[in-house]
């Protein structure tokens, strides 16, 4: 196996398979991260997934709030062979670039889904497939030229946070065959054709229109699970959506945001056409259910509206 120093730049819990895996096998000597932020309710501040899996290796850990010419200097001094990023969170800029190649761990069929949250889009849209790509970073946002492309499928029920967890273990795997591989591998250019951008997600997007037919309902509650999650509300509650089921893509089955059933096996709600199948939710103040445990305190029957 092939040794290169490494300089690593990521943020979120997505890149951490990527580090382990590099300090199992290469000589990391230096981390990129964001820097310790608020987080979860109380607010306290967090140093980031990645920043505290370097610090119990003891790898030395880089939380510049921009990449200035003072930081690439500091960067430099490092002497990187290659520099690996992973949902760093920060654009590279050209003078970052040239301190060594810099290669990217991006999910998604690049030159579709450019851009912060690519598996997140992938399954809002509904699509079926998509690729786990290392590619080479330029100055254009993704739009630099890939080493290696992988298909990966979307199953019909996979939530964001399904395909992320399996994408994260698949962008480590692949990222290593390059490395293994280095120098003596070659990047082909993107293709313009079929550009799309993956805009960040924000807390803006959570209510779901029951108006729209089910499948679009069903890929919106499963593209914002678990974050920011999808929302209805049931009288004064508001109630977020964390797990579905498409049961019915066509039909007038009652009023839309109508509960048509609701026990163990789950909560089918009619759509603006078809209908779907809710079966983990949360309410406020509770953690997220199965919707048999979801029911036993909160009551949910056939007739209600949700909006």
């Amino acid at each position: 196996m092939k040794q290169h120093r490494i300089v690593f730049m990521g943020t979120p819990a997505f890149a951490v398979p990527a580090l382990e895996t590099l300090l199992k096998t290469q000589t990391v000597v230096g981390v990129y991260s964001q820097p310790p932020r608020p987080a979860k309710r109380g607010q306290k501040v967090q140093k980031s997934p990645i920043h505290q899996v370097a610090e119990q290796h003891g790898v030395p850990v880089f939380n510049p709030e921009k990449l200035t010419p003072e930081a690439t200097e500091e960067l430099k001094a490092l002497k990187p062979d290659i520099i690996c990023v992973a949902a760093y969170g920060l654009l590279l800029p050209q003078r970052v670039l040239d301190v060594a190649p810099c290669l990217n761990i991006h999910p998604s069929q690049l030159p579709r889904w450019r851009g912060a949250a690519p598996i997140q889009h992938t399954v809002l849209a509904g699509d079926s497939m998509t690729d786990m790509c290392i590619m080479h970073m330029e100055k254009g946002l993704d739009t630099g030229p890939v080493y290696l492309r992988v298909p990966y499928p979307v199953l019909p029920n996979d939530t964001s946070g399904d395909l992320h967890d399996r994408m994260a273990i698949a962008g480590a795997q692949h990222l290593l065959e390059v490395l293994n591989a280095w120098p003596n591998i070659q990047a082909k250019p993107q293709v313009d054709e079929g550009t799309t951008y993956a805009h960040k997600i924000t807390p803006e997007m959570r209510p779901t229109d029951w108006n729209k037919p089910a499948l679009e309902v069903h890929n919106h509650i499963r593209g914002l699970a678990p974050w920011p999650g999808a929302t209805c509300t049931h009288g004064d509650t508001t109630l977020k959506l964390l797990r579905s089921s498409l049961l019915t893509s066509s039909g007038q089955l009652g009023n839309a945001g109508e509960i048509l059933s609701a026990d163990g096996d789950g909560i089918v709600i009619a759509c603006g056409t078809g209908s779907i199948n809710i079966t983990e939710l949360q309410r406020p103040g509770k953690k997220a259910m199965p919707v048999a445990e979801f029911l036993k305190g909160y009551p949910l029957q056939k007739g209600d509206i949700l909006s």
